[in-house]
């Protein structure tokens, strides 16, 4: 593992706690020697996680579409800042930039991200873990609302038990190094075999 991604919120949210925890894992994947792919800009904890990394001696490569750096809410203080034409271009790129993907709180762009990564994993598009990075209760609701799915039988219990969610740094980091998507290709070899029957 040599990079990994970090979808976050544009804004700083309401609690100093929000980037307390995002400057403590820009300053990790730096002292790891991981270099941090994200979103390019300079604002809430996007810019938070990045130049944490930076103050740390880390790498870091922004991916940001041109509306936005347009908008100068590009980070111009990066390692590497990729300019692309469209969101899905982004997320794409950020997708073959990445060997690992987590997110820390955010609104709508947050959780379209990973939840795309999810979806993609899911269909056996691509294999790179996903983790959700909790900061004081904030994905608390969202877990539940998870859980909800596998219990009604929108979601597979394996491809819930392949996404990480929890507080610490450490055992997030050691559970990607270690991950194995054994679980999630067992689910989709099952469902291939189904859908061809």
């Amino acid at each position: 593992m040599q990079s990994i991604c970090v979808y976050c919120g544009s804004n700083a949210g309401s609690k100093p706690v929000y980037a307390e925890r995002a400057t403590a894992l820009g300053d990790r994947l730096a002292r790891d020697g991981l270099r941090l792919v994200y979103g390019g800009g300079n604002v809430g904890l996007m810019g938070t996680v990045a130049n944490a990394v930076l103050e740390a001696g880390g790498a870091v490569t922004g991916v940001i579409p041109k509306q936005l750096a347009d908008w100068e809410v590009a980070h111009r203080g990066l390692t590497e800042l990729e300019i692309v034409d469209s969101m899905h271009a982004r997320k794409m790129r950020m997708f073959e930039l990445s060997d690992a993907f987590v997110a820390l709180p955010g609104g709508f762009g947050t959780m379209e991200e990973i939840f795309e990564m999810l979806t993609w994993r899911q269909l056996g598009i691509g294999s790179k873990p996903c983790a959700i990075l909790d900061i004081d209760g904030f994905y608390a609701p969202l877990i539940g609302m998870i859980d909800r799915m596998v219990e009604e039988r929108f979601l597979h219990p394996d491809q819930r038990a392949d996404l990480w969610y929890g507080s610490d740094i450490d055992e997030m980091l050691a559970w990607m190094r270690a991950y194995k998507p054994a679980q999630a290709s067992k689910w989709i070899d099952e469902k291939r075999r189904s859908v061809m029957k």
